[in-house]
């Protein structure tokens, strides 16, 4: 933890044997760790409650944020309904274009079948000059 080899620890714990004596060393040595294990908890409950309280503030701005959306969406709705000339074009958190973005299927419109075109008319079309071809008389609709 912070760094200390074996060998200071024997060389600390002799300069405190040689200071304090044979009597008073077990007591130092467990009010020491006793302050020791104070601290530790100490320095934990301050990360904790540091922890919790970026918590609670990233919660607090996103409800903020997510309040503000909802403002904003009614604000548009309330504008829609004050000017029906408007167009009605989807946005982005409308719930047409949301379910267009999730399923690619669901804007897709199915095929018209194609109509077949009227008779033409053969004096429009150009008569080409090497054709030895009859014109055909224009059908009846």
């Amino acid at each position: 933890m912070f760094g200390i080899s074996f060998g200071e620890i024997l060389l600390i714990s002799l300069v405190a044997l040689l200071v304090l004596g044979p009597d008073r060393l077990p007591g130092a040595a467990r009010t020491a760790g006793l302050w020791i294990g104070r601290l530790k908890r100490s320095f934990n409950s301050i990360k904790q409650d540091m922890e919790r309280e970026l918590g609670a503030d990233e919660i607090r701005r996103q409800l903020h944020n997510e309040n503000i959306l909802s403002l904003e969406r009614e604000l548009k709705q309330g504008l829609d309904s004050l000017n029906p000339l408007a167009p009605n074009k989807p946005t982005e958190s409308s719930p047409e274009v949301t379910t267009a973005a999730l399923d690619p299927q669901a804007g897709v419109k199915p095929a018209e079948p194609a109509v077949e075109p009227a008779a033409q008319d053969t004096q429009a079309q150009p008569a080409s000059a090497n054709t030895t071809e009859t014109p055909q008389p224009p059908r009846a609709p």
